[in-house]
């Protein structure tokens, strides 16, 4: 037993859901079974499915509290990787503050309740009592993690956890009622894929644009711990200029969807990924979709 399946247990013992992260700071990935989530997904993600698989796949959606699974056979192969440990914050019924600057630590100091800090590689961790929707970038250097992230696990920290306060949940909510650009908040993803057909201008062969885009939204994706609104307007803007010179139309309507839908398959709120992505995109490249 290391060190990292030793502070597992202690979480578990108090009730906080635990899991095992790679060198990285990011989880294990799915299982054969359960690659490009073929089972389902674990029935307390987003989009509830059938999975029930024994090994630690489908980051914060595999966190536990239970000693006979984090000591199984099936998690052995990850604690002796492990370089970290993490916990799901709203399975505990907290919600982690991650302030990542020095602005954020400001902004928080004057603008929320003290609570527990933990102190981070490059800010600091304030948790609160009480479970909300997680979301990516609500303010410059800020993330909230909670119902559907983890957080990694830093310690105990210093101070009195104090309840849940309005002021942070209205960071989401703002997201949430904020509407994408030609989008209502309702909106939900409409599964357009890109092909030749809707590109009949695009000076790229299928080949090029599929290789481009599925590097792209592997980069997405893989930003299950913060940042991937970051990264999806990185990949839009990627994208548009590779479409810059085509005569158009390249079909980039079908390309902003599919980047969208993979910053929401990581908590990322959809109107505020499309936003992320509309702004990636540009002027330029909505001239030529």
């Amino acid at each position: 037993m290391n060190e990292y399946l030793r502070t597992a247990l202690s979480l578990a013992h108090a009730g906080v859901p635990a899991l095992p992260l790679r060198v990285g700071k990011v989880p294990f990935g799915n299982c054969p079974g359960c690659a490009k989530n073929v089972c389902g997904g674990r029935p307390n993600m987003k989009t509830a499915g059938p999975c029930r698989c024994l090994r630690p796949c489908h980051a914060w959606a595999a966190a536990t509290t239970n000693p006979d699974l984090l000591t199984s056979r099936a998690w052995t192969f990850a604690w002796v990787q492990a370089s970290a440990v993490a916990y799901h914050p709203g399975g505990a019924g907290l919600t982690v503050v991650d302030l990542d600057d020095a602005d954020a630590l400001a902004w928080a100091r004057e603008s929320l309740p003290p609570t527990r800090t933990v102190p981070t590689t490059r800010g600091e961790h304030w948790i609160y009592l009480g479970p909300m929707r997680s979301a990516n970038a609500v303010r410059p250097g800020v993330d909230i993690k909670s119902l559907m992230q983890y957080a990694r696990w830093l310690g105990r920290g210093t101070g009195t956890m104090a309840p849940l306060p309005g002021a942070v949940r209205a960071l989401v909510e703002k997201e949430e009622t904020t509407p994408a650009r030609g989008e209502v908040v309702s909106s939900s993803l409409r599964g357009a894929m890109w092909d030749a057909r809707v590109a009949t201008g695009c000076r790229h062969t299928a080949t090029y644009v599929r290789t481009g885009l599925e590097r792209g939204l592997a980069l997405v994706t893989a930003r299950t711990d913060s940042g991937a609104a970051s990264q999806a307007f990185g990949v839009a803007q990627f994208l548009a200029k590779q479409h810059a010179q085509c005569p158009g139309p390249c079909g980039l309507d079908a390309l902003r969807q599919e980047v969208i839908a993979a910053a929401v398959s990581v908590g990322v709120p959809e109107p505020y990924a499309a936003r992320a992505v509309a702004n990636g995109l540009g002027a330029e490249a909505r001239r030529v979709a």
